[in-house]
């Protein structure tokens, strides 16, 4: 039987993903199962596939390491019987994502007040810096 899907440029066109990453994430482990090939060798990707595929933008987006998420990719290969080691997994990896958006909210409200501040001193026509006014 001859496998039928998606080549590889149309995936890296669908998920946004580099036909180097493509290959870099099955070298690596990041597919949740084999790439299957066509008979000349070529990689064909299911529908399944670029659905996961879209789940790793947006885990690496977030932050996944890569090891993270060919943990992940292995344990969803694996089939049932491991979904608390998967939960486990998504638990640690959404803790961090939530201190790096409290770090985030931080940095905004710092960078919200400098901005409100050279507003309103460039608004008044003032000159000079701002943040050192007494400066000679």
């Amino acid at each position: 039987m001859r496998p039928t899907g998606v080549g590889i440029g149309e995936v890296a066109r669908r998920t946004g993903l580099s036909v180097h990453t493509l290959r870099l994430y099955e070298r690596v482990g990041i597919f949740a199962g084999p790439v299957q090939r066509d008979a000349a060798g070529r990689r064909v990707y299911s529908e399944w596939d670029i659905a996961w595929l879209g789940n790793c933008v947006l885990f690496r987006a977030s932050g996944m390491p890569l090891a993270a998420l060919a943990e992940l990719a292995w344990l969803v290969s694996e089939g049932e019987g491991n979904e608390a080691d998967r939960l486990d997994l998504l638990r640690a990896h959404r803790q961090r994502v939530r201190e790096q958006m409290t770090q985030l909210t931080d940095c905004l409200q710092l960078i919200d007040a400098k901005v409100a501040a050279y507003e309103k001193h460039l608004g008044a026509g003032a000159g000079g810096d701002p943040w050192q006014p007494n400066r000679p």
